[in-house]
């Protein structure tokens, strides 16, 4: 069954988190992931409006979107984020097909 991650980012220095944008596919890809959004434009249709950037990623299963974000390449990958972002982090199961 499909996973998602799913982040809610706070950039602060976008010349720095653009690097970290950079890097990370190659990361998600070699644990089987794929962006499904990746910070396009947002509307809130109801509640308080959000102003983070939203990041989801599709992984084959919530095993391998762990992988992904306990893996040292992405904890390398992190340490670009660090000082440009904030960010929470949610990993779920998809819905059966």
């Amino acid at each position: 069954m499909p996973a998602y991650i799913i982040g809610r980012i706070a950039v602060t220095d976008w010349s720095r988190y653009s690097e970290y944008m950079k890097v990370t596919p190659d990361v998600v890809a070699r644990f089987g992931g794929k962006f499904i959004a990746r910070g396009g434009e947002m509307v809130t249709l109801e509640g308080p409006q959000q102003t983070h950037r939203v990041v989801i990623i599709e992984f084959p299963s919530l095993e391998s979107a762990k992988a992904f974000y306990q893996s040292e390449d992405y904890a390398r990958a992190k340490k670009l984020r660090v000082g440009a972002a904030t960010a929470e982090f949610l990993a779920i199961d998809g819905s059966p097909s």
